[in-house]
């Protein structure tokens, strides 16, 4: 009897010790920000600034494709990139004006919005390159002077690469972003971008 009363306390004192520590691991690990409808972090920050700029060369690659011929699935593409991310580009450029924060340069500061996209290195002169898929200035370069034979491919390749970093920006907003309307527009980005990316690895073959 002895030993089962034993047992029993034992029992119970581990049990206790086992929820005091689990309890303390919570208040340890939650750290995810609270979301608010109104207030905004450093993150929400990082993702406006770097997504406007990402969303920028998008639409160069986008101006690329006039006057190529492309197959109308990818022209249908393009087009449907041109109106996703246009108006988003504006919303990143509200935000950051509200939180007086400051306006990025982007290549299309430094081109005629695809016209004549002239020197692609210097329109990409002081352009972040190092975020998740941003393509180098000889990359956008390489584009340009593709022949219309291998454009539609080279193309389709640096925009899956192009949105699968976006996809990767938009997750970090997700998981360190306060600011609701930049949280769900993270998320937008990540469900259309990968059906994009869907079809365009299924255009590639």
């Amino acid at each position: 009897m002895r030993n089962t009363r034993t047992t029993r306390a034992l029992g119970a004192l581990t049990l206790g010790l086992a929820l005091t520590v689990t309890a303390c691991g919570s208040d340890d690990t939650d750290t995810a920000p609270q979301v608010s409808t109104t207030e905004h972090n450093d993150a929400d920050v990082a993702f406006a600034t770097d997504m406007l700029q990402h969303h920028a060369q998008a639409l160069s690659m986008v101006d690329l494709t006039l006057d190529r011929p492309l197959d109308p699935e990818v022209q249908q593409l393009a087009e449907q990139i041109r109106d996703a991310q246009a108006p988003e580009i504006e919303t990143f450029t509200d935000w950051l004006t509200d939180w007086d924060e400051e306006i990025p340069e982007t290549m299309r500061d430094h081109s005629n919005a695809g016209h004549d996209m002239g020197e692609m290195s210097d329109s990409m002169e002081g352009m972040d390159s190092d975020m998740p898929g941003m393509m180098s200035a000889d990359d956008m370069t390489h584009l340009e002077d593709a022949p219309d034979a291998e454009f539609q491919t080279a193309w389709l390749e640096m925009m899956t690469e192009h949105h699968e970093g976006a996809v990767q920006m938009a997750r970090s907003e997700t998981e360190d972003g306060q600011y609701k309307p930049a949280i769900d527009l993270a998320e937008d980005i990540i469900t259309s971008q990968s059906a994009e990316i869907e079809t365009m690895k299924g255009l590639l073959g």
